[in-house]
């Protein structure tokens, strides 16, 4: 039980901007912090960014400054707003939750698609 689904993902061209959503349901305990991963084909998963219950947040240096993560409490809601995107972008994103008792929540991914 307890449950994140992503939404947003879709195909683009290189310099577009995209609005990935995480909607988290039937998580007993507070969250701890959440996350934004993603996975290219070939590749190892790789965490792209990090917010924490009291929202701070942490990007991978790839994304810097093109990518935001933030999140609405009341709603469950988590969003990565990416902007510049670039082909290697591309990759299958998952929403990560960890509470604070340490159990890890995983979505079933978007796929986002940057074309050149």
């Amino acid at each position: 039980q307890g449950q994140l689904v992503e939404s947003g993902g879709g195909s683009v061209q290189a310099g577009g901007s995209l609005r990935l959503s995480c909607a988290a349901s039937g998580i007993r305990f507070s969250i701890r912090a959440m996350d934004w991963y993603r996975q290219a084909p070939g590749k190892q998963r790789e965490l792209v960014a990090t917010i924490t219950d009291g929202g701070a947040t942490t990007y991978d240096e790839s994304v810097k400054g093109r990518f935001t993560i933030s999140k609405i409490d009341n709603k469950n809601t988590m969003y990565l707003q990416m902007n510049s995107l670039k082909p290697e972008d591309t990759a299958v994103y998952y929403c990560h939750a960890v509470r604070f008792g340490g159990f890890h929540y995983w979505g079933q991914g978007t796929q986002v698609t940057v074309s050149s």
